[in-house]
């Protein structure tokens, strides 16, 4: 027969077994919707023109998430759709090129995604966070180096967290092959995310 004392006694050691446990795990990430609506968040890309200059272009639509814990980086996540058919370099006629069959073949593959696979801390703020990246129905991995630019509450009573990222990519390992010289055989993408946590 159990006593009064000795059930306490063995709930206090369930709890506290039970609060060890927590402790031990990882930390869990807060998880953000990327501000989208409030035009916080953008995905660029430079291009050489045949050496002599650059192309700059963007993908206005896209949508995406985040998971991030400050103090446990590690188990950041991303996942990013790109509506590829909204690529825009502010000429008309070198989107339509662009869009074609010669680069992103739009009409085949209109989206273009990003799913990480892991994250690293390098230093204080900065961390490289891999990922496979799916472009003209090519998936490939890829490392983009990482800053946090801050986080914190805003005037209006929510949580905010943003970042920004580089990486390169060769295009031909994604099925662009067109003939721009050797200058332009990569295409640096940069992209930066104000994130609202839920």
């Amino acid at each position: 027969m159990f006593s009064y004392q000795t059930i306490t006694r063995s709930g206090a050691l369930v709890l506290l077994a039970l609060a060890l446990s927590l402790a031990a795990q990882p930390g869990l990430a807060a998880d953000y919707a990327m501000d989208i609506k409030g035009k916080h968040a953008f995905i660029r890309f430079k291009v050489s023109h045949l050496g002599f200059s650059y192309v700059l272009g963007e993908f206005p639509d896209f949508t995406g998430r985040f998971s991030w814990d400050a103090d446990d980086p590690s188990v950041a996540s991303v996942e990013v759709d790109i509506d590829t058919t909204t690529l825009e370099t502010h000429h008309a006629k070198r989107n339509v090129h662009l869009r074609g069959k010669d680069f992103l073949h739009v009409r085949k593959y209109p989206t273009a995604r990003f799913v990480s696979t892991g994250y690293e801390e390098t230093g204080r703020g900065e961390g490289l966070l891999t990922g496979d990246l799916t472009l003209r129905g090519v998936t490939l991995p890829v490392t983009l180096e990482m800053r946090r630019i801050g986080e914190g509450k805003d005037p209006w009573g929510t949580y905010r967290a943003g970042f920004e990222g580089t990486t390169i990519i060769t295009m031909a390992d994604f099925g662009i092959d067109y003939n721009l010289g050797p200058a332009s055989r990569t295409a640096e993408i940069y992209f930066t995310i104000e994130g609202i946590r839920q």
